[in-house]
């Protein structure tokens, strides 16, 4: 099985939502709190393994680096990046679908 094939963590699969458009480490962090109410918060150990992992992946890029003396940098995910979170998107939804026929049997 490709690692594109494997299902993301629910952390990848918010950083990569975080990351359509150009987007720094904390306003990853910020994005993913709002997106799910405040019930994932990406501590920076997470946030920087992830964003690393997908930098070594090709699933994101680095878009922009400010060179002052934080170094800020701004990520984008790449058409590789896409796909894998695209495939793990009909994957939550093949789950959901088979669910919800499981759940329709047992009220008939």
């Amino acid at each position: 099985m490709a690692e594109r094939d494997n299902p993301l963590t629910e952390a990848f699969f918010y950083i990569l939502l975080a990351v359509r458009k150009p987007n720094h480490g904390y306003g990853i962090t910020q994005e993913v709190e709002t997106l799910t109410g405040g019930r994932l918060i990406l501590g920076a150990g997470t946030l920087y393994g992830a964003l690393q992992t997908m930098l070594n992946r090709g699933w994101i890029t680095v878009y922009s680096e400010d060179t002052s003396s934080r170094k800020k940098k701004e990520y984008l995910i790449t058409k590789s990046g896409l796909e894998a979170f695209r495939t793990e998107k009909s994957r939550l939804e093949e789950l959901l679908k088979h669910a919800k026929l499981m759940e329709e049997r047992e009220d008939d």
